[in-house]
């Protein structure tokens, strides 16, 4: 969840359609520079898509901001469909995450977590709502994880700690992955998520 396979895949080698190529050029923009710094403009110069016909798919900024939501949303629940697809035990997939997670490490140490930043910089707004709808991405990964750790034998309640718990360290371990430009420090957070998964998989 904290790179950007989605963003690199629409912008880059599959051009797609204008709206596709403005929405890939968005998820790289706004996660680079923030919402407040990325102008329409530069959004359609990324796209190679003339800026006129931008309003034709986004009337306002705040749309295109809301396609980028939705963006990584399908992302994340293509990324947990696969998961269960692939790994029948739940122990499994909550590993299958933390490897992700752990595989990130460059990515996140030169931008931190796209979602987590958008997130961030979303809720200091007053205005538009969007900070509630940007809400969805988190609710996302914690409900999926808590899901897990009910199916390993966890009460709804303790699940949902173990969940948010589970959450924060990756959000965390992005932050100062960030901050310290350390692309280790994901893969040794992963490592620790990993043995704590089966800590507490024993205890479910």
């Amino acid at each position: 969840m904290t790179d950007s396979p989605l963003a690199e895949r629409r912008a880059g080698g599959r051009r797609g359609g204008k709206r596709e190529r403005l929405i890939g050029a968005a998820l790289d923009l706004l996660h680079r520079q923030g919402v407040a710094r990325t102008s329409l403009a530069q959004v359609a110069e990324a796209a190679d898509v003339p800026l006129g016909n931008v309003y034709y798919y986004f009337k306002t900024k705040d749309d295109l901001v809301r396609a980028v939501i939705d963006a990584h949303a399908e992302r994340v629940r293509a990324t947990f469909a696969a998961y269960r697809a692939a790994h029948p035990d739940p122990r499994d997939r909550l590993k299958a995450f933390a490897a992700q997670i752990g595989a990130s490490g460059g990515y996140a140490a030169r931008h931190g977590c796209p979602m987590g930043s958008l997130c961030s910089e979303l809720d200091k707004r007053e205005d538009g709502g969007l900070d509630q709808e940007s809400a969805t991405l988190m609710t996302l990964g914690v409900d999926w994880v808590r899901e897990q750790f009910q199916l390993l034998g966890h009460s709804a309640e303790d699940a949902g700690d173990l969940a948010v718990t589970f959450i924060s360290v990756f959000q965390g371990a992005s932050l100062l992955s960030n901050t310290f430009r350390d692309p280790g420090l994901m893969s040794r957070q992963a490592a620790f998520l990993t043995r704590w998964i089966d800590d507490q998989a024993r205890a479910g």
